[in-house]
């Protein structure tokens, strides 16, 4: 016969609960800054740019305007610019030449980077835009791409009010210091490793 699980006690359950929504709400009424946040989305396990494409979308819901540059993906079409692109409150711009192992060019993959920044940039001193999406930026910082230095000095000068997500593994610690809020995605399993191959709506 299954033994029955006791039951908590409801009047010890509200008290709990009371407790818990005090020290909730006492946090929320001491978060007073209202200002722009930097975000950066880092580690191997899959989601950075899938939760980058999910705040754009949340953004375009409040009626936010939106600037994305893609820095690596790029010689494969996805779901999320297809989509996007039919928005006029964002502007999307797709500067990568693919990933580094296709296209065996530092050269060319420098210039790409360097490309990508100059319109990057050009977004992040734009106080029209509510929100800049810099895809695996993270990537081309890791490969020595682009200057540090200069994205750092870029992200601090920005517009007040704009925030800004930056993706891709391998974030640099001083990117990491900066960031308002920096989240770390880790691999625990991915359909890639038993061989099955990305899929449209899940990684393309």
């Amino acid at each position: 016969m299954p033994i029955e699980e006791p039951q908590p006690d409801e009047s010890r359950h509200r008290e709990r609960m009371k407790r818990r929504k005090a020290v909730v709400d006492a946090r929320i009424a001491a978060a007073t800054a209202d200002r722009g946040v930097l975000l950066v989305l880092t580690g191997n396990g899959k989601g950075k740019s899938s939760s980058a494409f999910g705040m754009i979308a949340r953004s375009l819901g409040h009626g936010m305007r939106v600037g994305v540059v893609q820095f690596i993906k790029g010689r494969y079409s996805t779901g999320e610019e297809h989509f996007f692109r039919r928005f006029p409150e964002v502007t999307y711009h797709v500067m990568g030449e693919g990933f580094t192992w296709e296209t065996q060019d530092r050269e060319r993959d420098v210039r790409a980077a360097q490309a990508a920044w100059a319109v990057a940039a050009a977004l992040l001193r734009d106080a029209q835009l509510d929100l800049v999406v810099l895809d695996e930026l993270n990537i081309a910082l890791l490969y020595g791409h682009l200057p540090l230095a200069e994205v750092i000095a870029a992200l601090r000068a920005r517009p007040p009010r704009q925030h800004v997500v930056i993706t891709g593994r391998g974030a640099h610690a001083e990117l990491i210091e900066l960031a308002d809020t920096v989240t770390e995605m880790r691999v625990v399993k991915h359909a890639f490793a038993a061989g099955v191959r990305a899929q449209k709506g899940i990684e393309l």
